[in-house]
């Protein structure tokens, strides 16, 4: 008798949390859970990274039945300001002059949901990134080498992106790319899932 290997979906339609989960897995399904990414009133950015991670998971959850479902979201702020994807190289020259010399703080978090077990697991990554003091060109340099328009904050970590930080502090350097996979990993690891 074989046992059937449990079936993962990532409830996530990003590029970048596949490729991170596909350090782990060789075998996944991808999602692009449609949810609504609208702050709530006085909803804290750890907060907001936390119930959006949720929702995306809860939302793939009755179309993969009996499948471990992983959902994540990051949520960066500059002061008070949430910063989004910045979509244009015009946003995106805004976003980091204002994060030129600050620093901004990322909240990623994942959930798991492990519908055979009737149990949800989940985390939240903090991540501090000191920003160096930018100049103009030095920005317009950068975006032309990254393109980073698709990435809140704006910038690409994974690339060239690491040029414009002083310093950062995190638990797990794959939380500020999108998916903490310390975290994951012990948790599929803890199932027997890895």
């Amino acid at each position: 008798m074989s046992i059937s290997p449990i079936s993962v979906v990532l409830a996530s339609g990003s590029v970048y949390r596949r490729q991170l989960l596909g350090r782990l897995l060789a075998d996944f399904e991808s999602l692009s859970p449609q949810i609504d990414e609208i702050r709530l009133a006085d909803e804290s950015p750890a907060e907001m990274a936390a119930r959006l991670a949720e929702a995306k998971a809860q939302a793939c959850l009755a179309d993969r039945p009996g499948a471990v479902i992983i959902g994540s979201d990051q949520v960066p702020a500059c002061g008070t300001e949430i910063l989004q994807k910045p979509g244009s190289h015009e946003r995106a020259i805004q976003q980091l002059q204002r994060c030129s010399g600050q620093e901004v703080i990322f909240y990623t978090a994942v959930t798991l949901i492990w519908p055979d077990y009737d149990q949800c697991a989940s985390h939240l990554d903090k991540t501090i990134v000191r920003f160096r003091d930018l100049s103009t060109a030095e920005i317009e340099n950068y975006l032309q080498f990254d393109k980073p328009y698709d990435c809140a904050g704006s910038f690409k970590v994974e690339s060239r992106g690491v040029t414009l930080f002083d310093s950062f502090e995190s638990q797990d350097p794959t939380g500020l790319q999108g998916l903490p996979l310390i975290w994951v990993a012990n948790q599929l690891r803890k199932h027997s899932v890895i």
